[in-house]
């Protein structure tokens, strides 16, 4: 596909933000008005048509995409996204861990618990961490308040989280990227904890790497896209 617009920018509309191309307002692919809910999210998805090289995929937009889950799926009904990440709690990765005696079982100590331990000083909750693959859902008292601060999230902010959370397999790590200090890279490092200690041990394709670095990449334009929705 050719690009088809010269110039971008970013207009302050009813109920938000709006990117226009050629001073065209852009929808989602579904036709409702792509508005979003601060700035500073308009001008990540400004960035993403501004960047657009001359000969382009229409699938080449993955914040647009966002946003257009956003506002045509997710702000209708957010249970289940909510539900969704929910899950990602049940099974966190950073609350599965080897055996005690296992060479990595230290440094998941290190990394994995001040993650853990943020989430459930700053939220007031207790979540169970557990030895192997057995299922051990988290309390009920503690996914009551989770539940309670994601339905306090825009969709936005929603579908980001969700985005990370996928990636990731932890909610853990998803809640802790929505800080404005927290380091991306270093909470990917942690989701890629385990695969990174095999790498160590026994090397790691091209294949896997890039991969690996398809998914860091991902991962850290969602927590872009979430944190963008949540700022003033």
């Amino acid at each position: 596909m050719k690009r088809f617009w010269h110039d971008s920018a970013v207009e302050n509309v009813e109920d938000g933000w709006q990117v226009t191309l050629d001073s065209r307002p852009v929808k989602t692919r579904a036709g409702a008005p792509q508005v979003a809910p601060t700035k500073a999210l308009a001008d990540l998805l400004r960035g993403e048509w501004a960047d657009a090289p001359g000969e382009f995929s229409a699938d080449a937009f993955p914040l647009r995409d966002l946003a257009d889950r956003a506002i045509d799926s997710i702000a209708a009904d957010p249970a289940p996204v909510i539900d969704r990440l929910l899950s990602f709690a049940d099974g966190d990765t950073l609350c599965y861990r080897v055996e005690p005696d296992e060479a990595v079982a230290r440094r998941q100590a290190e990394v994995w618990e001040p993650i853990v331990s943020r989430i459930e000083s700053d939220m007031g909750i207790a979540l169970t961490r557990t030895h192997g693959i057995v299922h051990r859902p988290q309390p009920e008292a503690s996914k009551s308040v989770l539940r309670k601060r994601l339905a306090s999230e825009n969709a936005f902010t929603l579908a980001g989280l969700d985005a990370a959370a996928s990636l990731a397999a932890s909610l853990c790590v998803a809640l802790a990227g929505l800080d404005e200090h927290a380091d991306p890279a270093s909470l990917w490092s942690a989701a890629s904890l385990e695969e990174d200690w095999q790498a160590e041990q026994w090397g790691r394709d091209a294949e896997a790497q890039a991969r690996r670095d398809s998914h860091e990449l991902e991962f850290t334009r969602a927590l872009a896209f979430a944190r963008a929705a949540r700022s003033s």
